[in-house]
Formats: structure tokens, C-alpha cells, sequence
């Protein structure tokens, strides 16, 4: 008489018993399947950007969209296609090729990164995601997308984008939290296909899913290839009730002065006199603030005599 064994079945999309493969999630093959046949075009997408074109691309596109990127991309890359030709030059001419992208800290940490490379790893992006999280400049997140993105590993990327599908189709709720959560990084790995190349291909297919049609405003749900799965959607599409969404203000603010005295600096071909930057702002207690910010970034190295230039020399520590 054989005693008889209780199985369980593994959720989809969790690990399977020792040895098995984890059955396949059922939002997995439809976002896949659209991103198959609604990717965008993208130059950071195409085998020949490689790994440094694939992280230049992640460093430029936090919190900017594509269109203003896209020729700042196409610049920066001919002018420095590997590592060791940006961190040959001064970092200064990072923050000036980066023009008016905003954020200019990113120019910063991205000749840091090229620089690490030079010297770390001969020149090219590490593959491995330690080696990658332990250059100048790069998170979880940035660590994750080129480790997923450039070496097709099985990473969960998730930006604003993927939180925002994910809060929605599986979670019910219409934003993610502000800040990302454990829980968030749980339900990524959860949902994360076991195999390598499928799992690179949902993380780009999640955040295009985001970026075209699960968009932050009026999302497209009529395009949405999991809209009959989508927690959101079958519960009503219930409105926000978590902390108030930040809202990013630029007139008047510090940001704004920062940005037009660093247009001054990119624009010059030498240091700049102080009385020139004192043009570009009438407050003189604003502008004070944000010209000492900027030097404290690193972005702006004074001179003697009252002079200002962008940095020349990489910023200590």
C-alpha cells in the first residue's frame, strides 16, 4: 500500500517546489507580447549602444522624459563613446555637455562613474551588479536596469513607471507610495520570471507598459493588454487615498537660479566675473544661496578675484 503525499501548487510567478521551475505569471506573456510589438525605437535599445550607451541613458533619463534626452544622448555619445574618453576630460565639460537636462549633479556622478571604470575596470561597464552598485553615482536602481538592460540578467528594475504598474495591476491602488517600499521590492522579486532572458525582457516591457500606456495621468487602460487582470481597473479605479503626490515646482525656487547661473558658466569660454552672474537673478540673498549650493555640489569651482568656472578638477572625496 503506497501512502499518499498532499502536493501543493506553487502560486504563479512564486518558486516551485526543490527543483522546479516557477510556472509563469500570468502578466508576463501579454506584457511581453506587447512590448514585442510596441517598443519604442530607442538608441540606448540597440545592440550598438552597448553597455556604456545604456548607461548613459539611465543616468539621463531620471526624471526627464525621452524627448529632451534623446539629443543630448546622440551628442554625449559621439563625443565620449567609451568610459575612458569622458573621464579624460575635466568634469566641467560633463556638466556643460549636459546642457539643460536639470539635475546637473547627474553630469557629476556620471564622469565619476567613467572615471571608476577607467581605473576599476579597464575601461568597461562591469557586468557584475556589485561591481556596478560599488561605482560613483549608482543605486540599487541604476545597478539593477544596466545589469538588465546591457547584460540581459535577472534583475527587478523598478522605477516610477514599473511602481506605478505594479500599484495598479496587482496592488489595486492608483500611485505607489512616494518612496519605495519593502513591499514593493517583494512583489517585484515575486513577480519576476525565473529565467534570464525573460526576465530582462518583463523589466523593459513593464516600464514601457508605464511610460506608453499605464501613465500617471489618464492611462490608456482601452490599450492596456492586462487591463481584465488589472486590481485597479476591476475595483473601480478607486482615487488616490495615500499622502499627497509631490509636486515638482521650478519658477522662483532655488532650482530655477541654480539653473540659470550654471547657463552663464556652460556658456562661457573662461571663468566668469561675479558681477556677471549677479545679472541673472534679482534677489541678492537667493542668488547668494544658490551659487554657494552649487559650488558645495561640486558644480562650480571659485576662483581668486571673484571669479567662478565649472569644475576643472573632480570634487575631493
Amino acid at each position: 500500500m503506497t501512502a499518499s503525499r498532499t502536493t501543493t501548487t506553487a502560486p504563479a510567478g512564486s518558486p516551485g517546489a526543490a527543483g522546479a521551475p516557477a510556472a509563469p505569471h500570468p502578466l508576463h506573456a501579454p506584457v511581453i507580447d506587447w512590448f514585442d510589438e510596441h517598443a519604442r525605437d530607442l538608441p540606448w535599445r540597440r545592440p550598438e549602444a552597448g553597455p556604456w550607451g545604456v548607461m548613459v541613458s539611465e543616468f539621463m533619463l531620471q526624471q526627464t522624459p525621452v524627448s529632451r534626452v534623446l539629443p543630448v544622448y546622440k551628442q554625449w555619445l559621439a563625443r565620449w563613446p567609451r568610459p575612458a574618453d569622458l573621464a579624460a576630460e575635466a568634469p566641467g565639460e560633463a556638466v556643460r555637455a549636459w546642457g539643460r537636462l536639470g539635475y546637473p549633479r547627474r553630469a557629476l556622478r556620471l564622469h565619476g562613474a567613467a572615471v571608476a571604470i577607467t581605473e576599476r575596470h579597464g575601461g568597461d561597464v562591469p557586468q557584475d551588479h556589485a561591481q556596478l552598485l560599488a561605482l560613483p553615482g549608482i543605486g540599487e536602481y541604476t545597478a539593477a536596469a544596466v545589469a538588465s538592460f546591457a547584460y540581459g540578467q535577472r534583475h527587478a528594475v523598478l522605477d516610477t513607471n514599473v511602481r506605478r504598474v505594479f500599484a495598479r495591476a496587482r496592488t489595486g491602488v492608483e500611485y505607489p507610495p512616494n518612496a519605495t517600499t519593502a513591499a514593493e521590492r517583494r512583489l517585484a522579486r515575486e513577480l519576476l520570471p525565473q529565467d534570464e532572458a525573460t526576465a530582462a525582457r518583463w523589466a523593459a516591457a513593464s516600464m514601457e507598459l508605464g511610460a506608453l500606456v499605464c501613465t500617471a495621468r489618464n492611462p490608456d487602460c482601452a490599450r492596456c493588454p492586462v487591463a481584465g487582470q488589472c486590481a485597479w481597473r476591476l475595483a473601480g479605479k478607486p482615487a488616490h487615498d495615500g499622502p499627497p503626490r509631490r509636486g515638482q515646482t521650478y519658477a522662483g525656487t532655488d532650482r530655477q537660479v541654480r539653473g540659470k547661473l550654471l547657463a552663464v558658466l556652460r556658456d562661457a569660454v573662461g571663468p566668469v566675473p561675479q558681477a556677471v552672474l549677479d545679472t541673472v537673478w534679482n534677489e541678492p540673498v537667493q542668488r547668494a544661496r544658490a551659487l554657494d549650493g552649487l559650488v558645495s555640489d561640486g558644480l562650480v569651482e571659485p576662483l581668486p578675484g571673484g571669479m567662478y568656472r565649472l569644475p576643472q578638477h573632480p570634487a575631493s572625496g
